[in-house]
């Protein structure tokens, strides 16, 4: 018997996530990951007056932390209620940087435009996986780097996004984005591209008041908890949290008083070819 597979609807897990990512408040979530933008700028080694590009950058993370190194920065996202959040803080620090709405799949920008292309959180969630990753390539001057921040699959986000999973499953045939948080999916997705990939586990520190502080935080304002949380009955999102608060209390190192869980993500560093 032969299995036939089916593609999945792109399109429609585009419109989808970009329901998602627009509701809660996911720059509120965003802010609180301001350092994981600095390290990133770091690691890229960002030098004044370089040409950096933020793809899927929120309310701007690593766009702001560009811009205090003197670069000349274009921040992006499909979401423009989160660029007016990123716009509002350049404008609040007194940095001059450009802010576009722009779809991680198909960049509105001219091959080799800029030294430093990065993101953070962001193009993970991108359905089409291998188109984010050409234009992200495309864009970059040969001799360029790459720079992504992205959950890995056994990290605290992962295993987060897992069970929402079990109670709402993704599309059939959607890749996960935790690959990207992988050196095997990055090597498969840019190739011959790049001559390097320089790839560290980071971790993140979550620091909340209690694990019912952070279900109760991000089920209003991350997007995929508040959709998912949206989409259950009663019953169901007890569960979830019942679940969310067990995964927390295997991790938490606060000691007793508070939350304190490290949060895995994978800091890449790519250099175009």
């Amino acid at each position: 018997m032969s299995t036939t597979l089916i593609a999945p609807d792109l399109a429609s897990l585009k419109a989808r996530q970009h329901s998602a990512w627009s509701s809660g408040d996911y720059a509120l979530v965003g802010s609180t990951l301001q350092i994981v933008g600095e390290q990133l700028c770091e690691a890229l080694d960002l030098r004044a007056g370089q040409r950096v590009l933020d793809v899927a950058a929120g309310n701007g993370n690593a766009t702001l932390a560009a811009a205090r190194r003197w670069c000349e920065v274009t921040s992006t996202d499909f979401v423009p209620a989160l660029l007016a959040r990123g716009k509002a803080r350049a404008e609040a620090n007194g940095f001059a940087i450009a802010f576009q709405e722009a779809d991680a799949e198909a960049l509105p920008f001219a091959d080799a435009s800029f030294d430093a292309v990065m993101s953070t959180f962001g193009v993970m969630f991108t359905p089409d996986q291998d188109k984010a990753a050409a234009e992200m390539r495309r864009v970059t001057r040969p001799g360029g780097k790459i720079g992504l921040a992205s959950w890995t699959p056994q990290g605290f986000i992962g295993q987060v996004l897992a069970l929402i999973g079990k109670y709402l499953p993704p599309p059939a045939g959607v890749r996960s984005p935790l690959l990207w948080g992988t050196r095997e999916r990055l090597a498969d997705l840019f190739g011959d591209g790049v001559s390097a990939i320089h790839a560290e586990p980071r971790n993140f520190m979550f620091r909340y008041r209690s694990a019912a502080h952070f279900i109760e935080f991000f089920a209003t304002y991350y997007g995929p908890m508040v959709k998912a949380m949206a989409a259950l009955d009663e019953a169901r999102r007890k569960d979830l949290s019942a679940d969310l608060t067990a995964l927390i209390g295997r991790l938490n190192r606060a000691g007793g008083t508070g939350m304190v869980v490290p949060g895995e993500y994978l800091e890449a560093i790519l250099v175009r070819r």
